[in-house]
């Protein structure tokens, strides 16, 4: 996804801790999501969720698909 783009979380494929702690984060399927930017190097991702801004890792992001109006991208496309 490219800085400030927006989309719908449609799937977390990950289980286990990663997955938890993903979810417990308010990262589920339904919920709007935009990037808001991005280190240097493009790593970690800054995600503007719910009045509230995550940062990610991009191995971490990629477990989130998202909806585009183009496509379902993962977190983490630059």
């Amino acid at each position: 996804m490219a800085l400030q783009q927006s989309g719908i979380i449609r799937a977390i494929k990950v289980g286990g801790e990663l997955g938890r702690r993903i979810r417990e984060m308010g990262l589920v399927p339904g919920t709007e999501v935009t990037i808001q930017g991005r280190a240097p190097l493009n790593d970690p991702v800054a995600l503007r969720v719910m009045d509230s801004t995550l940062t990610l890792r991009n191995n971490e992001a990629d477990y989130i698909m998202v909806e585009t109006d183009t496509s379902s991208t993962p977190v983490s496309n630059s």
